[in-house]
């Protein structure tokens, strides 16, 4: 297993068990006496279980078994591969940050954070395309 991939799929667990605990973080108030403030992880907990958990565990798969692009670069560029774990995740992290901050203080001017945090997602998801896509192939 690529190394890389190991670094995708261990970031998806941690995010996983990161996303359980925003799950029952979410449900808590229901039962106990917690600030209904918490409800402003909501969208955190969404992206962390669907960007940190699902879509990472698939991009390190991917990366990992797809059919090999050529001898020289089996995997495609490992440059692309590392720029979408880096855009990916450091994405998710300043949107952990950012929807929190701006749902509860929206005139302080956080929105710039979670706009800066789509668009490195969307780096990441137009990296993996592109070195994803010459690997669909016919045998």
């Amino acid at each position: 297993m690529p190394g890389l991939t190991r670094w995708f799929i261990k970031s998806a667990l941690v995010y996983f068990v990161a996303a359980l605990l925003l799950g029952v973080g979410l449900a808590a108030p229901t039962v106990l006496a917690l600030p209904p403030a918490l409800g402003v992880l909501g969208p955190v907990y969404f992206h962390v279980f669907m960007v940190g958990w699902i879509a990472q565990l698939i991009f390190g798969i991917v990366y990992w078994m797809f059919p090999r692009y050529s001898k020289e670069q089996p995997r495609g560029s490992a440059e692309l591969a590392i720029a979408t774990y880096g855009l990916l995740n450091g994405g998710l992290v300043l949107r952990s940050i950012g929807e929190p901050l701006h749902s509860l203080w929206p005139a302080a001017g956080w929105g710039w954070l979670v706009a800066l945090s789509s668009v490195f997602q969307w780096l990441a998801g137009m990296a993996f395309v592109l070195n994803t896509w010459r690997r669909v192939k016919e045998k």
